[in-house]
């Protein structure tokens, strides 16, 4: 027991209050008797196996709080002695600093009986009110109320009684008089009428729904002296009627003015639902299909129970539904179509499975889009390698060239010092003839080994930028890679290749892309310098390595294995920018990304 809490036990032991004391390791230190009458004994216990029957911390626990130094006050009912309390806890600090919790137990069970008791008659009061929530009204034959709740003259709009007791009912209650006649007619010949449906007129004018019941009030001689009952506003009901069938009218024009195929089943696979778009991408008619067509019969065979089981499987652990994917469907010609399906199960109330839903996306055009963008990248990586080839071709025929003139020229003079009768003649005119022969081979192989030389025209890098940005967003989104722009435009066309400079930033993004395998951020930005253009395309990969910065643009250098590249790409990029009278260079840093700075001539039209 820590110092100075004697003192307080005499006190504690007095209250009529629970007292327990409970250190921050949970373990109770103090209970005074009438907590131990409550609880039992449990000095030396934790607080959790006391009061709550638990082996484990209770969750939520408030304890942390009032070691921290904050005084809680709640009510608590305890499960275990089947009491209520009234819990006040204050921390209390102990001698060598640290703070205990000191709880103070009132028992308010009585209290809450009373209360729940109390609650529970208002509660059956206010029900029994509540559903008196319609209008009550007794009227006289001759067309007066005598008597009507503020309910009725609340949904009529009249707040003074007096004023309402003096309306004739057959021409300023009924929206249409006959109404009345035919109320009183039905109601006098067979002793009450039931939900009779009426337009009723409100104080202000307006009209109200209303279904109305009612019967005959005797007198005690069995004379008719007026009618009773109760009227109910339909007005809310009509409201919803109307904005049920709107609205299901407005999901049916979504439904069937949807650009994709939406089509839903029943479990059993038969078609209850076929939207226009169904109709136009499968070839099946709405008509010849819900009801009579089965599922099955639009997917491959076997396909469709796939699909059901993904479907149940789920996607992100979320099971019931399906997301984007890819199925083919044949249409009613036998052709296959190629697409997206996202699919879900609809359950009812009790979670039960009553249908299926799918909604398909036809990805021709995308996907042939795709296939042709992969043909073309194709086409360009084979197109940078004989690029390459043919300059280091032009090269060796070049150096080839200066050599053979030599030896031509050496055998020219050569024939000058033998007689054409020689038989050494012959031979030497044989040799220069070769060497003739050869030499014009090589003038053919740099005439075949120049670059392709497309037709240069006024260009405007922007359009070009975001022209191959927009080809390859997607493929940048699926590897998580963002795009940030800064294309400002106006800033005047360069004289180049179309083809040539989509070459050179078709290899660019491929790079960034290749640098950047867990995703990041490619940058594209331009701007004007000097009669210049500057593009600036940079990316957050994992950078150039000092050593390689030198040597990027060399020909048949790579840093990739032999499956990704040859290491033809930035030298071809490099030689079109020179050609076109311009500059790229490169700045890297490892680990933190690269930037490529390509700068061209305005292009400056003649006067």
């Amino acid at each position: 027991m820590k110092k100075d809490l004697q003192k307080l036990i005499t006190i504690f032991e007095a209250m009529a209050d629970g007292v327990c004391i409970v250190n921050k390791e949970f373990t109770v230190e103090y209970m005074n008797s009438v907590m131990v009458d409550d609880f039992c004994e449990g000095t030396g216990k934790k607080c959790y196996q006391i009061f709550e029957n638990r082996n484990d911390i209770c969750s939520p626990c408030d304890a942390a709080r009032v070691f921290k130094g904050e005084t809680l006050h709640q009510e608590v009912y305890n499960k275990r002695v089947d009491k209520f309390y009234d819990i006040v806890e204050i921390p209390l600090k102990n001698d060598d600093g640290t703070l205990s919790k000191l709880s103070i137990f009132r028992d308010i069970t009585s209290r809450k009986r009373q209360e729940e008791k109390l609650k529970a008659s208002e509660e059956q009061y206010r029900r029994l009110f509540e559903l008196v929530g319609c209008g009550v009204f007794f009227s006289s034959k001759k067309g007066k109320f005598l008597d009507a709740n503020l309910a009725l003259m609340d949904m009529l709009g009249y707040s003074s009684r007096e004023e309402f007791f003096e309306i004739d009912i057959i021409n300023d209650l009924y929206l249409v008089p006959e109404d009345r006649l035919r109320f009183v007619d039905i109601v006098e010949r067979e002793g009450s009428v039931v939900d009779l449906d009426v337009e009723l007129k409100k104080r202000d004018g307006s009209p109200m729904p209303a279904l109305l019941t009612g019967h005959v009030r005797y007198d005690h001689k069995g004379n008719v002296v007026g009618y009773e009952g109760i009227i109910v506003d339909q007005t809310q009901r009509k409201q919803m009627e109307r904005e049920v069938r709107e609205t299901n009218d407005f999901l049916n024009n979504i439904i069937h003015s949807s650009a994709n195929a939406i089509m839903a089943t029943d479990m059993k696979g038969t078609i209850i639902l076929w939207n226009q778009s169904a109709e136009e991408i499968l070839g099946y008619k709405t008509k010849n299909v819900v009801g009579r067509l089965n599922i099955t019969k639009v997917y491959p065979e076997g396909m469709a129970k796939k699909v059901m089981a993904k479907i149940r499987t789920g996607d992100n652990d979320r099971s019931g539904i399906l997301k984007f994917h890819p199925v083919v469907f044949i249409k009613q010609d036998g052709k296959i179509v190629e697409g997206n399906l996202s699919a879900a199960i609809v359950y009812d109330e009790n979670r039960n499975e009553i249908a299926t839903v799918g909604i398909f996306t036809d990805l021709k055009e995308r996907l042939e889009m795709e296939r042709r963008l992969k043909t073309t990248q194709e086409q360009l990586l084979q197109s940078e390698k004989l690029a390459a080839m043919g300059r280091l071709t032009s090269q060796i025929a070049h150096e080839l060239n200066n050599p053979l003139y030599g030896i031509m020229n050496t055998l020219e003079l050569m024939k000058t010092e033998i007689p054409p009768e020689n038989k050494r003649r012959k031979l030497l005119e044989m040799s220069l003839s070769e060497i003739v022969r050869l030499s014009e081979l090589l003038r053919k192989m740099l005439t075949f080994s120049k670059p392709d030389q497309k037709e240069k025209q006024p260009v405007d890098i922007d359009t070009i930028l975001d022209e191959m940005l927009l080809l390859h967003r997607k493929q940048f989104r699926e590897n998580d890679i963002m795009i940030s722009m800064e294309l400002p435009g106006g800033l005047g066309p360069v004289y180049a290749s179309k083809n040539q400079l989509r070459q050179v930033f078709l290899n660019i993004f491929k790079n960034a892309g290749d640098a950047m395998p867990n995703g990041g951020t490619l940058a594209v930005k331009t701007s004007s310098r000097d009669e210049e253009i500057v593009i600036e395309i940079s990316d957050t990969g994992v950078g150039i390595k000092k050593d390689n910065l030198n040597k990027i643009f060399d020909a048949f250098f790579t840093t990739k294995s032999s499956v990704k590249g040859v290491g033809l790409g930035l030298s071809v990029c490099y030689g079109f920018i020179i050609e076109h009278g311009g500059d790229i260079r490169v700045e890297s840093e490892e680990g933190a990304g690269t930037k490529f700075i390509i700068t061209l001539p305005v292009h400056i039209r003649p006067e």
